[in-house]
């Protein structure tokens, strides 16, 4: 998910270059362990300067050269990284990832950015947010070629006659609505939307809702509980933490009738309890009370067990140990 947030942003710088090409490497394919799934994205501008990442710091300054070396002489290249044991080189480097790469480097320009920038605008409002692809010929007569496909679609490789294309599929990110705006709220916020998270936050308290408490892209709704909740749907992500049982009893009152793909309640088991007799329901789909077992104490560390939890939750994932998993990490369970 963190990906929608990556291509917007390097889109709208590519968009803003006035007139100047920058090339844009892309992660096409892995096998075995790799840092950065298919659909990263690496930003080389004529200047050297760089965005994004196509791996965790290994393979970007040998893409930088080969990017800027594009810009000089045109064309696209297809690359291919094998990141295999320790006394393997690739590229004059050691890398021991045990995978490989390939990377497929094109010259973008702001025509290319502002097509693409329109359709993700579009598809990501906060009440119905629609997936696209972006198709990228990446072997064959047209390479380079690049084509904006609606609806959804898998991220990989197709052949399609004399042509490989690359489909990436691109799913606006899910949305936190945060319900209670008070101090442990702003963890909670920026930590989501640095993870990858639209974040919306909602509270009756005009003063709670001050812009500068929040990260810049933060809905702020103001909104009592007795207004009842807006209507959210699978995309939604959310977690009540008022503080107030009666505004968190009328939140959850609310919330729970909705096909949330998450709802969580702050506080202990007790109070979760006493919540729901007063609402007369057993809510099994509550996560409650919220986050993962870290041992987790303050605001900060709560946020962070939040958040872990939310993301197991959306990758469909039994929180446990990396050294206990069998198979690659982002292998299908």
């Amino acid at each position: 998910m963190k990906r929608w947030r990556e291509t917007a942003a390097i889109l709208e710088r590519v968009a803003g270059l006035a007139g100047e090409r920058a090339a844009l490497a892309t992660v096409v394919r892995i096998t075995g362990s790799a840092y950065r799934r298919p659909g990263a994205k690496f930003l080389i501008e004529k200047d050297g300067s760089t965005r994004g990442g196509v791996s965790g710091g290994c393979l970007e300054a040998d893409v930088r050269e080969v990017g800027l070396a594009l810009l000089r002489d045109g064309g696209a290249r297809l690359l291919h990284y094998d990141t295999g044991s320790d006394d393997e080189t690739v590229w004059g480097l050691g890398l021991g990832c045990e995978g490989a790469v390939d990377v497929f480097v094109q010259s973008v320009g702001a025509d290319f950015a502002r097509g693409a920038l329109q359709r993700m605008r579009a598809a990501s409002a906060f009440e119905r947010a629609e997936p696209f692809a972006l198709a990228t010929v990446i072997k064959g007569p047209e390479g380079g070629a690049v084509q904006v496909l609606p609806g959804v679609a898998a991220t990989g490789i197709e052949e399609r006659g004399a042509s490989t294309v690359f489909v990436d599929a691109l799913h606006p990110p899910p949305v936190l609505c945060i319900f209670g705006a008070g101090d442990d709220a702003r963890p909670l916020a920026a930590l989501a939307w640095e993870a990858g998270f639209d974040v919306t936050v909602v509270d009756h308290r005009r003063g709670y809702l001050a812009a500068e408490r929040f990260p810049p892209e933060t809905r702020l709704v103001l909104r009592r509980s007795s207004e009842g909740a807006p209507a959210l749907g699978r995309q939604h992500f959310a977690v009540v933490q008022t503080h107030s049982l009666q505004h968190d009893r009328e939140w959850l009152r609310a919330l729970l009738p909705q096909p949330l793909a998450y709802l969580g309640l702050l506080g202990p088991r007790g109070r979760k309890e006493e919540l729901l007799k007063q609402l007369g329901t057993t809510a099994e789909k509550l996560f409650a009370p919220v986050g993962l077992d870290l041992g987790a104490e303050g605001p900060e560390q709560v946020a962070v067990s939040i958040v872990a939890e939310m993301l197991a939750v959306r990758a469909g994932r039994a929180p446990g140990h990396l050294r206990d998993r069998r198979g690659g990490i982002h292998a299908d369970e």
